[in-house]
């Protein structure tokens, strides 16, 4: 092959990763965006910040925000949003206070109860958007106020627990360690504490990781469709798959897994698994998309709608749940604004503000990237207010590339 032969090819590939990028800028800007800020944090903290303690709290401290964060895609996407995810959470929490401190009813039962009155509560708020197509910005406000205030009816205006310890352990509890080695890696690492489960469950992630992106990369050429450059391919495969056995070797060198982020990694395989490869994800984004074209290709857009936000409730209902066994108590102020802090990782993570467009991977790594921000900067000893102002102009951020895209194209 003659030089110029080569020099051309080298700039085919390279032009085909440039247009490739800028296609998926969405994607990957969010992906480069998290890596940046995190490396940032690291080294202006000090190394604290990927430390494991503070790595177990990163994800302890975030989990009700992704949590609610899966259930808010689902309905942004769907052309709507929720004002009142926070109040209905906060209400959660204090619902399950009464039952467990002041009546003493088993946890089996108040769990359940609690689940089904969230269902109840987006359902209710559903129907009014979904039937009597009152805009869903009125009816979550009107609901934020409501649930705000029947919290604190509830709890008289005082903060009530503490939960029993069984009860607890939903959001400050940590799987066992029920795979045999952990003292040989301990004299190997000369650390003081190993757990193989959560090492091995890095190893398992990172090798589906590898599996399904190459499955996937096969499936695209066998039906001919453009996939990404394989240059591209390998080097954001290697990133994730190196990323997932960091992580969990950090984590198994506290604690182990915590409870929370075995039901945060289920939860999100569940949800990426509907919007992505079922027919009911499908019609979600078509309602999004064009509501008026879904309903003419036949999609019961009021029925997708009302489950969409009966979905949210259950979701907000979970949150709540681990949320107060976080706190270990209930209180009037649980949830406050934080319905905001749910809306802005949907959006940084890539959904777009007229619905149809976003990912659930995408919502987690938005909830992520607001909690890196929020936990590196309270290490540095930023002010809440300035961390606040920073906050709002990365979603402002977000918004405006969102229609810059969209002008683009």
């Amino acid at each position: 092959m003659s030089l110029a032969e080569n020099s051309s090819r080298n700039a085919g590939a390279t032009g085909r990763i440039g247009s490739y990028l800028a296609a998926h800028l969405r994607e990957y800007g969010l992906l480069f965006a998290l890596i940046a800020i995190m490396g940032f944090f690291q080294i202006v903290t000090g190394g604290t910040l990927l430390r494991p303690i503070n790595l177990t709290n990163l994800l302890l401290q975030n989990s009700y925000i992704i949590i609610m964060a899966l259930g808010m895609l689902v309905v942004i996407v769907a052309g709507h949003i929720d004002l009142s995810v926070g109040s209905v959470m906060g209400f959660i929490g204090a619902l399950a206070a009464v039952m467990i401190v002041n009546h003493e009813l088993p946890i089996g039962v108040t769990m359940l109860t609690c689940v089904a009155v969230g269902a109840v509560i987006g359902g209710a708020q559903g129907y009014w958007i979904a039937y009597w197509k009152i805009p869903s910005f009125i009816v979550t406000l009107a609901g934020m106020l409501v649930f705000r205030g029947l919290s604190l009816w509830l709890l008289e205006g005082q903060s009530v627990g503490p939960f029993p310890r069984e009860f607890q352990v939903i959001a400050t509890g940590f799987v066992p360690d029920i795979l045999p080695g952990g003292e040989a890696f301990k004299a190997l690492l000369g650390v003081r504490n190993f757990n193989v489960l959560a090492f091995a469950t890095g190893l398992v992630a990172a090798s589906w990781v590898v599996w399904s992106g190459l499955r996937q990369r096969a499936q695209n050429r066998a039906y001919g469709i453009e996939d990404e450059p394989r240059a591209f391919f390998m080097a954001r495969i290697a990133v994730i798959a190196i990323a997932l056995v960091f992580i969990l070797y950090k984590l198994a060198t506290f604690r182990g897994l915590p409870n929370v982020l075995l039901t945060m990694g289920v939860l999100t395989i569940i949800y990426a698994f509907i919007t992505e490869r079922t027919v009911l994800g499908r019609r979600i984004y078509a309602l999004g998309g064009n509501e008026k074209a879904a309903k003419l290709s036949g999609i019961k857009t009021e029925r997708l709608t009302f489950l969409a936000f009966v979905n949210m409730g259950i979701l907000a209902a979970v949150a709540g749940l681990v949320f107060a066994a976080r706190l270990n108590t209930a209180t009037p102020k649980a949830g406050f604004a934080l319905e905001l802090d749910v809306i802005a990782a949907v959006f940084i993570g890539g959904a777009s503000m007229s619905g149809g467009v976003g990912k659930i991977v995408g919502a987690v790594v938005g909830a992520f990237l607001m909690g890196v921000l929020n936990n590196g900067m309270s290490i540095m000893g930023i002010g809440i207010d300035y961390q606040q102002m920073i906050k709002g102009l990365v979603l402002l951020a977000a918004v405006i590339f969102d229609v810059y895209n969209k002008k683009k194209g």
